[in-house]
């Protein structure tokens, strides 16, 4: 199922997401102030992103675009990075986008390709850290997408989307695969990891009890709307069959082939069922969405994280959106978040850091899950 397209931005609408930022607002853009910065720059604000900014400017975080006064170098270097990151898996990682000519053998032929062929590919313009926006003057209901290399994460149906569930951790519903050009590549079939699509970690347990909690962890993960591929469901299933689980219905799902995987859900539910798991499963009654269920999820991703079962990077960006994002950002986890904010920062990837960035991210999370749970507010 498919999002319908979602309405203009308007401005009464932009004042009400910018009151969920908890970030100063200055004055708003004026249109000659917003022409004169797509003039100076060489790029086109989509509709929504202008009705954004001529609403409120949002201030008093680096993380924060700042399209007035900020440093013209800063605000050049955000625009040309997710092309640059792009180069840059081209020169170090062997990235090669399927609809470019055939990929030379020479290093310096194939970043000239590179570069002739994201010449023409959609700009995208920076709305906050590196979440980014198609800038395609006049139209509006485009993605908001988490842009690090050529790892493209969806972040929101469209700009509304995003701000609610970036800050309040509420999202709207089924993604709205609004076309971006190129970018779309990595969110349909290519590298890039979708934030709503299955947690990226490899299977761990080594005892029936660890076979039942992971399963219990999918029942939640599907709980707060993430999903799952029906292979993964088999995979836990399989696992927990020979780590010696009982029910009736679990040979079933670990003994499903490839023609067989759209029966993976319902054989799924099932041993749920015959396990007593659902009966457990924590209740949505507090303002914030699914909190408890949610909380109980983090621990796990930073055990995943903790015994390598799940990468550093992604882990921290999925404990950041599902987790801190969505639980109105404690501040226990913000020590976390700034970890896995300089794992991303371009320049650690330049400088070659990201490798020591990773050990931080595992250390923070070890000292987190030593601690008492749900960790304390302050």
């Amino acid at each position: 199922m498919t999002a319908p397209s979602p309405p203009p931005l308007t401005l009464e609408a932009a004042r009400d997401l910018q009151n969920m930022l908890r970030a100063e607002i200055g004055p708003g853009l004026g249109e000659r102030e917003l022409d004169a910065v797509e003039r100076r720059f060489g790029f086109t604000f989509s509709a929504d992103h202008r009705v954004f900014l001529s609403a409120g400017l949002p201030r008093g975080s680096r993380n924060w675009p700042d399209w007035r006064s900020g440093d013209p170098e800063d605000l050049a270097g955000r625009l040309s990075r997710p092309v640059e990151g792009v180069l840059f898996d081209v020169e170090h990682n062997g990235f090669w986008h399927p609809a470019w000519s055939p990929k030379p053998t020479g290093t310096s032929e194939a970043l000239r390709i590179a570069r002739t062929e994201l010449a023409a590919v959609p700009q995208l313009v920076p709305v906050y850290s590196h979440r980014y926006l198609p800038g395609t003057a006049g139209e509006h209901g485009h993605p908001v997408l988490s842009v690090q290399q050529t790892d493209v994460i969806f972040y929101g149906n469209d700009l509304a989307d995003y701000v609610r569930h970036e800050f309040t951790g509420r999202a709207s519903g089924p993604p709205a695969h609004s076309t971006v050009g190129f970018w779309s590549y990595f969110l349909h079939g290519g590298p890039g990891t979708d934030t709503d699509l299955p947690t990226p970690h490899t299977p761990y347990a080594v005892t029936a009890q660890e076979a039942v909690e992971c399963l219990r962890m999918l029942a939640l993960e599907r709980l707060i709307g993430r999903r799952h591929h029906p292979h993964q469901l088999i995979e836990a299933g399989l696992t927990a069959l020979l780590l010696d689980v009982e029910t009736q219905s679990l040979p079933l799902l670990a003994g499903l082939s490839r023609a067989e995987q759209e029966n993976a859900d319902a054989l799924f539910d099932r041993v749920l069922a015959e396990l007593g798991l659902p009966e457990g499963l924590p209740a949505d009654d507090t303002d914030l969405p699914w909190e408890a269920a949610r909380w109980e999820l983090v621990r796990w991703w930073l055990r995943l994280i903790v015994n390598g079962s799940l990468a550093p990077g992604a882990g921290g960006d999925l404990i950041t959106y599902e987790g801190w994002g969505a639980l109105a950002r404690p501040r226990s986890l913000r020590p976390l978040v700034d970890t896995v904010d300089a794992y991303n920062d371009w320049e650690a990837v330049r400088r070659g850091a990201r490798g020591q960035l990773a050990g931080a991210i595992v250390a923070e999370a070890g000292r987190l899950l030593a601690g008492p749970w749900p960790p304390p507010a302050a």
